[in-house]
C-alpha cells in the first residue's frame, strides 16, 4: 500500500489522523504517566521482572490505554490483538482464543488488548477466565468506569489494575509541541488562545490533538481566543450522568457541602449542571444533606432546601437553577451537625432487635371501657400538668431502660437543645 501512495506522490500520513501519527513508538515517550512509566514505576517494575501479568487499564479517554497495551506487546515480544467490546461477541471471541491457543502452540504468546472491557456483560466477561488461567492469552482490558462496578470480581481478581491519571496541561504542551514538530510549522495560536486550546482537552491527549489538527488545517492567521472558540467547539463536560463521572462529582459536592468549602460546593454544582445532569437529582441530594449533615444544628436548612427544590418546579431551566444554587451556599454556609443521622441509624438498630417489646401501658391510649378494663392509659402522666411541661415519665418499651440515641452537638442551634436534654436528663434523674 504504501509503495501505491509513493507511486502516486502522496504520503500515508495524510490518511492518518495527528493523534495516530504522533503514537509514541517506546514506553519512554508516553506523556503524563510518569508515577508508572518513570524509573521505579508500577509498569517499568513489571517489565523488569520479566513476566507481564493481566491487567486493567482504568483511565479517563485519551491518556494511552491502547498505546500502553500495543508498546507492552513490543516489550514483550507477544502478537497483539485488538477486540473493542463494542463490537466483538462471542464468535469474535471464541476466534481469538482458538488463534491464541495455535500461537502457543508455535511457541508464541499473545496480549489481548479489550478496549471498553466493561462493555462485555457479565457472562462474556466470565468466558475470559479460563483462556487467562491458562496463560493463553495475556489480558489487558482498557475501561474509563471504575472496574470495581463494571468488571467481575472473578476476572477482576485475575488482573492487575492500573489507573492512569488525565493528562496535565504539562503533558498537554509537550504533546503539542511534538506535534508542531511533526509538522514543522507553529501552531497558528496566542499564547492565551493555546492555553484555552489545552483547556478544552480537558486532560484527553487524543481530543487535544484533533483539535490542534483543526487548527493547522483551517487557521487562516493567527488565532485568539475568541476565533479558536469560534474554530473548535468546546468540548462537552467529561460527564456520564449514569456511570463513574455520575457517581465521582455527586460525592465531591456532598463533600465540598460538608466540609462548610461553599465555593467548591458551588463548582461541584455547577460541573454536574453544565455535564447535563438532572437537577431535580441534586435538588433531592440536597435535602438529603441538610438532614445528615447539618440537621438541628441550622433547623431552617431542611425548609431551604425544599423551597429551592419547589422554586426549581415551578421555575424549571435556567431559571430554576439559581434557587438550587442558593441551597448549595446555604447549607456549605450552615453550622454542622451529623447527631440527627447518627441517632437515626441507632434508633433503627435498636428497633430491629427489640420489635417484639411491646409499650408500657401509660403509654397507650385507652378509648372506651374495654381498654380502660385492659389497664391502658394506667399510669400516663400529662406532660403539661406538670412544671415546665416536663414529667419526666419513660415511654421506652419497660425492658430497654432509657437508651439514648440523639447526642445533639455543641454547634448552631443544637448546642441549645444540648443544654435542654441535659437539663430534663437531670430532672428526670436528681442523683
Amino acid at each position: 500500500m504504501s509503495d501505491l501512495f509513493a507511486a502516486a506522490g502522496l504520503s500515508t500520513d495524510i490518511a492518518r489522523p495527528l493523534a495516530d501519527r504522533l503514537r509514541p513508538q517506546k514506553l519512554a515517550d508516553l506523556v503524563g504517566q510518569d508515577a508508572l512509566l518513570g524509573p521505579d514505576g508500577r509498569l517499568t517494575q513489571i517489565l523488569r521482572s520479566g513476566v507481564l501479568p493481566s491487567m486493567i487499564l482504568w483511565g479517563p479517554p485519551g491518556v494511552g490505554k491502547t498505546t500502553i497495551a500495543r508498546l507492552l506487546a513490543a516489550e514483550t515480544r507477544l502478537a497483539f490483538v485488538q477486540l473493542s467490546a463494542v463490537f466483538s461477541g462471542v464468535a469474535d471471541l471464541r476466534k481469538t482464543f482458538e488463534a491464541a491457543k495455535a500461537r502457543r502452540a508455535t511457541g508464541q504468546g499473545t496480549l489481548l488488548f479489550v478496549d471498553e472491557i466493561h462493555r462485555f456483560n457479565r457472562a462474556q466477561q466470565d468466558g475470559f477466565l479460563p483462556f487467562v488461567e491458562e496463560g493463553v492469552v495475556t489480558l489487558i482490558g482498557a475501561t474509563t468506569e471504575n472496574p470495581a462496578f463494571e468488571i467481575n470480581v472473578a476476572l477482576l481478581s485475575r488482573c492487575q489494575l492500573v489507573t492512569l491519571a488525565a493528562l496535565d496541561d504539562s503533558a498537554l504542551e509537550r504533546l503539542l509541541q511534538r506535534a508542531e514538530e511533526a509538522l514543522a510549522k507553529p501552531l497558528p495560536l496566542t499564547p492565551d488562545a493555546r492555553a484555552a486550546l489545552i483547556g478544552f482537552a480537558q486532560g484527553d491527549g487524543r481530543h487535544l490533538l484533533t483539535l490542534a489538527e483543526t487548527v493547522f488545517a483551517a487557521a487562516r492567521g493567527v488565532l485568539d481566543v475568541d476565533g479558536l472558540t469560534r474554530l473548535a467547539q468546546r468540548r462537552a463536560p467529561n460527564y456520564d450522568k449514569d456511570r463513574e463521572g455520575h457517581y465521582g462529582l455527586i460525592s465531591a459536592l456532598h463533600k465540598a457541602v460538608r466540609a462548610s468549602d461553599p465555593d467548591a460546593s458551588l463548582y461541584w454544582f455547577a460541573r454536574m449542571l453544565e455535564g447535563g445532569e438532572d437537577p431535580l437529582f441534586l435538588a433531592r441530594r440536597l435535602v438529603r444533606m441538610a438532614s445528615e449533615d447539618i440537621g438541628l444544628a441550622e433547623p431552617g436548612a431542611l425548609t431551604v432546601a425544599m423551597a429551592g427544590w419547589q422554586a426549581y418546579e415551578r421555575l424549571g431551566s435556567p431559571e430554576g437553577e439559581l434557587a438550587l444554587a442558593q441551597v448549595v451556599l446555604h447549607l456549605a454556609c450552615a453550622p454542622k451537625s451529623n447527631a440527627v443521622y447518627n441517632a437515626y441509624k441507632a434508633a433503627r438498630r435498636s428497633a430491629a432487635a427489640t420489635g417484639a417489646l411491646p409499650p408500657q401501658a401509660h403509654s397507650l391510649n385507652a378509648p372506651n371501657a374495654v381498654t380502660k378494663a385492659m389497664g391502658r392509659g394506667d399510669g400516663y402522666l400529662y406532660d403539661h400538668d406538670y412544671p415546665g411541661g416536663f414529667s419526666g415519665q419513660n415511654h421506652f418499651p419497660a425492658e430497654l431502660g432509657r437508651p439514648r440515641f440523639f447526642q445533639p452537638t455543641d454547634r448552631g442551634a443544637e448546642a441549645r437543645l444540648r443544654e435542654r436534654l441535659a437539663h430534663w436528663a437531670q430532672k428526670r434523674d436528681p442523683t
